[in-house]
């Protein structure tokens, strides 16, 4: 990808997917919501990956949106939102995990967590939401949720296993390694069963109206770039029959 900001990597029907701002803490930027965003394009169009680990990488997943370029589209890059994302998905998270970040991994269909992760949603904070977290409450107790999101401090690991926010704890050293082994058993099943299942539970899951707002301007977004679309104005330009190819 020439978006350096997030990188892909594919192994054996894997892809790795990497927030790429280390020396940030991979602070969440245009350039980190654009290379998300096509990220998840191309682990869609790609015919050999079957799963995908996102991740962080250096010492933190994601401290959260850049409060000096805050990007108020995130929903682009959130799979399942920005994206039409029905293969199954794989958070690897060390250190801070914070606001954005935090939508991120809530989005996620499995969840590994180093020892030393923490997990924040501090918007109530500073005076500003986008409001996409709210789908939390329908992931994990709605107290629990409530507590994080009305104070804004943070849990740890520990707490965030004990709720059920994360799969499964491990060193620090090893967090990769473990969502690896979870991508790995998962790749080798049959894959259609596992899109139908992850399509159908992400239908029983009640969306915010942000998430549902991000979903429809995604949807429109796409028909106002298509082909169809630049053909349909040149059509009308040129006063003639427009020629749509449904692509």
């Amino acid at each position: 990808m020439s978006n350096d900001a997030v990188t892909y990597a594919s192994r054996d029907q894997i892809a790795v997917i990497a927030m790429n701002r280390p020396e940030r803490m991979n602070r969440l930027d245009a350039e980190i919501v654009d290379g998300l965003e096509a990220a998840w394009q191309r682990f869609m169009a790609s015919d050999e990956d079957r799963v995908a680990v996102l991740s962080g990488n250096g010492k933190a997943f994601s401290a959260g949106a850049d409060l000096k370029a805050i990007p108020h589209d995130l929903f682009r890059g959130l799979p399942g939102v920005g994206v039409p994302v029905d293969k199954p998905v794989i958070g690897a998270v060390q250190g801070w995990c914070v606001g954005g970040g935090m939508v991120l991994t809530t989005m996620c269909d499995i969840l590994v967590a180093a020892d030393n992760a923490m997990f924040s949603y501090p918007e109530v904070k500073i005076g500003f939401s986008g409001g996409l977290i709210s789908t939390l409450a329908c992931r994990i107790p709605h107290k629990i949720a409530m507590e994080l999101l009305l104070t804004g401090d943070p849990i740890d690991a520990n707490r965030a296993y004990e709720v059920g926010y994360v799969n499964k704890l491990v060193r620090a050293g090893d967090v990769m390694d473990a969502a690896m082994d979870y991508a790995a058993r998962i790749a080798a099943q049959a894959p259609l069963p596992s899109r139908m299942l992850k399509r159908f539970v992400a239908g029983t899951i009640p969306k915010g109206p942000t998430e549902l707002s991000g979903m429809a301007r995604a949807e429109v977004d796409t028909i106002n770039a298509s082909e169809d679309g630049a053909e349909g104005i040149a059509a009308f330009m040129e006063k003639r029959p427009p020629k749509f190819q449904g692509r």
